[in-house]
């Protein structure tokens, strides 16, 4: 019985020293919370700022399709035009 009072009190002191130094060494200083706190700040408006980058991005490329469907409709158009012109001058 002594021998197992024995092993349980080694093992709650253990327990108690292995807690208090978890404990002592995990905590983070408030200099640390705030260095942390303005680095994830920073991350955060560099995404926003990559947002809005890419939202203006996917206006000028919409803008570029828009332009080159246009594009291809005149092309189209004028080829149907030379087309005609060139079968009205050989059968004439």
């Amino acid at each position: 019985m002594k021998v197992n009072t024995q092993h349980s009190i080694r093992m709650l002191t253990l327990a108690v020293v292995s807690s208090a130094f978890i404990g002592l060494t995990g905590c983070a200083t408030t200099g640390q919370f705030e260095e942390l706190q303005t680095k994830i700040n920073a991350v955060a408006s560099d995404a926003s700022s990559a947002k809005a980058d890419a939202a203006a991005a996917n206006s000028k490329a919409s803008e570029a399709l828009r332009i080159a469907d246009e594009a291809n409709k005149r092309s189209l158009a004028t080829e149907e035009r030379l087309g005609r012109a060139f079968n009205k001058s050989m059968y004439k």
